[in-house]
């Protein structure tokens, strides 16, 4: 079974007149459209365990908090880590590699939740393949409470770009339309 490795943008957050950027909270628009990801996402679910790295941006954890109430997050073991607040592909792919080897040969999933630029390269830079119309729709930007599905047959540790399949790319503003909801 491959790597599931899903790779969040934090949905969208409020301004944040006079907080500190790491202090802005989500906008009532991006928590629903993180919900609406959530939903999507819980829908997917394959079983296993889904390991989850977080930025420490009050707007990142808010995201997690609204796929847990979707029901994302079932099974999920949460780290928090100050080194993913606005940080560069080439850190989250370092970071990635880190990832313990699973003892029972199932990878299972992985979900990263931080923040533009970082998320969006590394998502573009890992998928080798894969669904062509996402991959395009992937390429052309990542917007706030996107997240792109990617399959790797490589371990964590041997993580390069490339070596993914893009097997999917959703954002709040697709689904809430799939769905036929104002956004």
């Amino acid at each position: 079974m491959p790597l599931r490795l899903l790779l969040l943008r934090h949905a969208k957050a409020e301004r944040g007149d006079g907080l500190a950027d790491r202090d802005r909270p989500l906008a009532p628009k991006g928590r629903v459209g993180a919900r609406l990801v959530g939903e999507w996402l819980a829908a997917r679910a394959t079983g296993g365990e889904l390991h989850v790295l977080c930025s420490t941006s009050l707007r990142t954890r808010e995201t997690l908090a609204e796929l847990a109430i979707a029901g994302a997050l079932d099974r999920a073991r949460l780290d928090v880590e100050e080194g993913l607040y606005l940080a560069t592909a080439a850190s989250l792919l370092e970071r990635l590699r880190r990832l313990p080897e699973p003892a029972d040969g199932d990878p299972g999933a992985v979900l990263v939740v931080a923040h533009n630029p970082g998320i969006h390269e590394l998502a573009v830079a890992l998928a080798g393949e894969g669904d062509r119309d996402a991959y395009e729709r992937l390429r052309a930007g990542m917007p706030t409470g996107a997240l792109a599905w990617l399959e790797c047959d490589a371990a964590p540790r041997a993580l390069r770009p490339g070596c993914a399949r893009l097997a999917a790319f959703a954002t709040p503003r697709a689904l809430a339309d799939e769905r036929g909801l104002p956004l």
